[in-house]
């Protein structure tokens, strides 16, 4: 009876919000939530409100996706005008640009059209940067020109360089372009908001803390042909960086070392920010296991010397006649060469796919010692690696 009772008021309470001029073509899966974020507001109902009235049929859509995500501070304090310039700048350039118009709704609505990335300061800067991108990129025949594009205009538009001296690591695009310099989570979100303005698909990424303990650090990732890449301020090619060795290197069992993309729209984890570990509104997706893919992939594709092969790597409970994969076991493994660590990644778990090993780059016919803890000591296993490429080398916990 309770549950009929609260269908009951759902039902009263769409109908009743469908009535409002302000719900008016506001598509049915946002409506409960966009009443619960007016409710929110406070003071700033009333402009909510507003925008919602003023707003086109055509980008309707677009503020309740806005207004049903969008973190509480936001609802308290952005004003209508700030959204409906925000709104209508982000949909010009979905109808101007074909790699724009070509998204699907999801992808344009979480990672096109968001006036913000992480917790920066609130700036209003999309039609300022439209202005500035929008000639860089006019000629571009599709999104990977685009992006180029941007990616190597950027620094000599907004005239911003890195710097450790910059005033906070969170800045927002403005206060990065009133001192020049920002940190990288400031260079990102100045790159996001670049790529938003011209409809190029934008998030950002990052991890709180390297596996080698060597601190934090974000970048920015785009979507092209439902698929996402990384790329930074200072670019290289594509899924190509000098940090992709570590990021493949962090740990799927750990989450201070996983990989984090950004989401606008509510997900099942949050973006930590080391600066304000507070902080929960901020949302994201774990795409850790992608980069370790990635930078997997990228060691056996780069070509070997001849005096080098790569060695495949499982750790497994015990040295038993099973192909089992609940035999296998997630754990870090270290690669010593007489006093020198050579490398160090995570292998594989048991959920992972069977074919899916630990590679590690490595001289031929040479000697190493094979490091990883069980139980809190530490296990050394040595090996010579001959000079056959792809030798599968798998390590027991149990001898």
């Amino acid at each position: 009876m309770r549950i009929y009772n609260q269908l009951i008021l759902l039902l009263l309470a769409i109908t009743l919000f469908a009535c409002d001029a302000t719900m008016k073509n506001v598509p049915e899966k946002y409506i409960q939530r966009v009443e619960t974020a007016l409710n929110k507001a406070g003071e700033n109902k009333q402009e909510l409100k507003k925008a919602l009235k003023e707003i086109s049929v055509e980008q309707k859509e677009g503020l309740a996706f806005l207004i049903a995500y969008m973190p509480e501070r936001d609802l308290k304090e952005l004003k209508a005008d700030f959204l409906l310039e925000n709104v209508d700048w982000a949909y010009k350039v979905r109808n101007e640009f074909v790699w724009c118009k070509n998204l699907p709704d999801s992808i344009f609505l979480n990672e096109v059209l968001p006036y913000a990335s992480l917790n920066e300061r609130r700036d209003n800067w999309r039609k300022d940067f439209y202005e500035k991108f929008m000639p860089i990129v006019s000629q571009a025949k599709n999104m990977r020109e685009a992006i180029d594009l941007v990616n190597k205009n950027i620094k000599s538009i907004v005239d911003v360089e890195y710097n450790t001296k910059r005033e906070k690591p969170d800045q927002s695009p403005y206060e990065s372009m009133r001192q020049h310099m920002a940190s990288c989570s400031g260079l990102s979100i100045l790159l996001t908001d670049a790529f938003r303005s011209v409809g190029i698909p934008s998030r950002i990424a990052g991890t709180p803390l390297w596996t080698n303990m060597r601190g934090n650090h974000n970048w920015c990732e785009v979507w092209i042909d439902g698929q996402w890449y990384f790329t930074e301020y200072y670019p290289d090619k594509l899924d190509h960086s000098w940090f992709l060795s570590d990021a493949g290197k962090a740990d799927p069992e750990k989450p201070v070392h996983w990989i984090y993309a950004s989401s606008f729209k509510e997900t099942d984890t949050h973006f930590p920010l080391v600066w304000d570990e507070n902080i929960k509104y901020v949302y994201a997706e774990n795409v850790t296991d992608r980069y370790i893919r990635i930078y997997q992939e990228q060691l056996t594709q780069n070509g070997l010397n001849d005096d080098e092969l790569i060695v495949n790597v499982m750790l497994l409970k015990a040295n038993v006649c099973t192909q089992d994969g609940n035999q296998r076991v997630a754990s870090k493994v270290e690669v010593v060469n007489g006093e020198k660590s050579v490398s160090f990644g995570y292998t594989p778990g048991p959920t992972d796919d069977m074919n899916k090993f630990l590679k590690f780059k490595l001289k031929k016919n040479t000697d190493y010692v094979f490091k990883f803890d069980v139980a809190g000591k530490e296990v050394t296993h040595k090996y010579n690696t001959g000079d056959k490429s792809g030798e599968l080398l798998k390590l027991y916990q149990e001898s």
